[in-house]
């Protein structure tokens, strides 16, 4: 049965993608420019959120308005966007904070001023913000599934967050100061998911509710200032101000967050090299990031509270992920690890595709007693960048068989005698492939076929892009 929500966002299905055209023919200006994706979807927030702040009526510094910007000849106004992007910098609040240590990758004069002209026509703060808002987190999709350099590190799946948060159930209303976290935001795609499946589920907030949820109930912490400025304006356009609450800085190091979430959702950074943190101090001490991510997110969850994380296989059975698992799992009242779900090949294709990856969702304040694992990896066919996209409808036995608890091929019930006699081992197998005889070694040959093709493509692409700027000189 569809909710409100979905109703209204399929009758509105041409507008959303007349929206996310819009966006991505911005970006494919600056493309030809010789800007690459790592950086037209930034340059595009600077000049977006400046035209919104002026339909709003955000204080802006007189002479760098959108304003001031869009008058100037061809010949002022390279200059005059660097003059704009200097000053903004400095400025108090979501301003300051979407143009922190900004970069102008724009040379072509006439190609701003003809992208200001398509960007000033359009009033976007009369536009549905839910429609706008989903256009921007789809521009960040396709940027992060060409699979260079840009989004796709700090992108997750939306068919995996929205599983995710299906499940979860989020209630921001639950409670006067609940809160709902990332520890490494990225462009704050849990968050802003999670903000969607609310308005979804409450439609009709009262005008407290909605200062609450504008304000203080979605906080995150990144690392790297660009996806934090995407993340930002990413918020911004679904109605939220995140400028107090997504910080910028080191989680691990030194980590900003309130120590009470409700919910933490998140996908730490894949890579485990480094060294163990300087200071803080885990139980458990490791150079490994995703397992010190763990921890942290253990520390931060108040009791009662609940967590899904991804986070890839070798934080399932590596010697210092079974010593974590063994501390947190044997004593009583810490954590409750009631389920892992194991990810299809390919789930991260866009940057990591050997990557084999899981979620795993616990509960802070009471004992393991036994574990659910749903095998959604064994006789699936590999996931690709565009011959076989994850999609939501790949979810819904695994979210049945979360609520129901019941037994079938895919999800089996742990219990904990098993997990010691496994010395903590959280790699559970009971399925045989059907195809192969070592599925963590080989993959079908219709799977590596359909990936060639994908990067084949992609390589096509980019040749015909260097081509057209051959052409141009």
């Amino acid at each position: 049965m569809q909710t409100s929500y979905h109703k209204y966002l399929t009758q509105h299905s041409a507008f959303f993608m007349d929206i996310t055209q819009k966006f991505w023919s911005f970006c494919h200006k600056l493309r030809h420019d010789g800007i690459d994706s790592s950086d037209y979807i930034e340059q595009l927030t600077y000049l977006l959120f400046l035209k919104m702040a002026d339909e709003k009526q955000l204080p802006v510094p007189a002479d760098y308005n959108w304003q001031q910007l869009i008058k100037k000849t061809n010949g002022e106004l390279i200059t005059q966007l660097d003059a704009t992007l200097q000053v903004l910098k400095n400025e108090k609040g979501i301003l300051g904070q979407i143009f922190a240590e900004p970069v102008s990758r724009i040379k072509n004069a006439v190609l701003l001023k003809d992208l200001l002209k398509e960007i000033d026509a359009i009033q976007w703060t009369k536009l549905d913000s839910d429609v706008v808002g989903l256009a921007f987190e789809e521009l960040i999709g396709r940027v992060a599934n060409e699979g260079k350099k840009g989004a796709g590190q700090y992108f997750t799946p939306r068919p995996l967050i929205k599983a995710m948060i299906n499940v979860m159930h989020p209630n921001p209303f639950a409670a006067k100061d609940y809160k709902i976290g990332d520890a490494a935001c990225g462009t704050a795609g849990f968050l802003t998911l999670a903000c969607e499946w609310i308005h979804q589920h409450y439609p009709k907030e009262s005008a407290e509710q909605a200062e609450k949820l504008a304000y203080h109930t979605f906080w995150g912490q990144e690392i790297v200032q660009r996806p934090r400025r995407l993340a930002l304006m990413n918020m911004f356009l679904h109605g939220v101000d995140a400028s107090e609450t997504i910080k910028f800085g080191d989680t691990i190091e030194n980590d900003q967050l309130p120590n009470d979430f409700d919910l933490i959702l998140a996908n730490p950074p894949f890579g485990n090299k480094g060294a163990a943190p300087l200071h803080r101090k885990f139980p458990v001490k490791t150079s490994d990031k995703q397992l010190n991510f763990v921890q942290l997110i253990i520390e931060k969850l108040k009791k009662g509270g609940k967590a899904a994380v991804v986070l890839p296989d070798s934080c399932l059975t590596d010697d210092k992920a079974k010593e974590m698992w063994k501390y947190y799992l044997e004593q009583e009242e810490i954590i409750n690890l009631h389920t892992i779900l194991k990810l299809p090949r390919g789930t991260f294709a866009a940057y990591a595709n050997g990557i084999k990856a899981c979620v795993l969702f616990f509960e802070k304040g009471s004992k393991t007693e036994n574990v659910w694992v749903y095998d959604y990896r064994t006789n699936v066919p590999n996931m690709t960048k565009k011959t076989r996209q994850l999609s939501i409808e790949m979810f819904e036995e695994f979210e049945k068989c979360f609520v129901e608890r019941k037994e079938i091929e895919r999800f089996k019930l742990f219990s904990f005698r098993q997990i010691q006699e496994n010395y903590f081992a959280l790699d559970f197998r009971w399925l045989q492939d059907d195809v192969l005889l070592d599925s963590d070694e080989l993959q079908p040959p219709k799977d590596l076929i359909n990936y060639a093709l994908d990067n084949l493509q992609e390589a096509m692409t980019n040749l015909s892009e260097i081509l057209e700027l051959l052409d141009k000189k």
